[in-house]
């Protein structure tokens, strides 16, 4: 919602995940928050620390909000939950229809472990950032092998 929690963390997950696998050069990453309440801002702390201790970089991430043309410079846009999802929508209202868009999913889709939601927690209200990133850690790799092969894309 706000950019400085969930998102940078998965933002910075995948981002480590797709430099491993060496796609950077063809995978570009970047997130952002429905919400305009953080813009500019770091990530939370919480989301810092979590990152800290598994090494995970998050150099110049900085909170930003959704932009219409995101829709049309990524291929795929990735919400942590259902609210999430049904607030995008208010950012490319003329979409509707068009076919030549970002797809949207939800993060949770791509668990291996199927949990009970789709949506995950915000450790903002929380203070669960360790069950989160266990979350992104696990979808992210799973979405990457997705992309992958969906793309036709060659790792190294």
């Amino acid at each position: 919602m706000g950019n400085i929690c969930r998102s940078p963390m998965a933002e910075a997950v995948f981002r480590h995940q797709v430099k491993e696998a060496g796609l950077e050069a063809v995978i570009s990453i970047d997130s952002a928050g429905t919400g305009d309440w953080h813009i500019g801002h770091p990530p939370h702390q919480g989301t810092r620390d979590i990152l800290d201790a598994h090494e995970i970089s998050y150099e110049g991430l900085q909170a930003r909000q959704v932009r219409s043309d995101d829709f049309h410079q990524f291929t795929y846009i990735i919400a942590m939950d259902e609210s999430n999802v049904v607030n995008l929508a208010s950012f490319a209202p003329e979409l509707v229809g068009d076919t030549k868009h970002a797809a949207i999913h939800k993060l949770l889709e791509f668990s291996r472990n199927k949990p009970m939601t789709t949506d995950v927690p915000d450790p903002y209200y929380t203070g669960k950032f360790q069950e989160v990133y266990e979350m992104v850690v696990e979808s992210c790799s799973r979405l990457l092998a997705f992309i992958v092969e969906k793309e036709k894309l060659v790792t190294e």
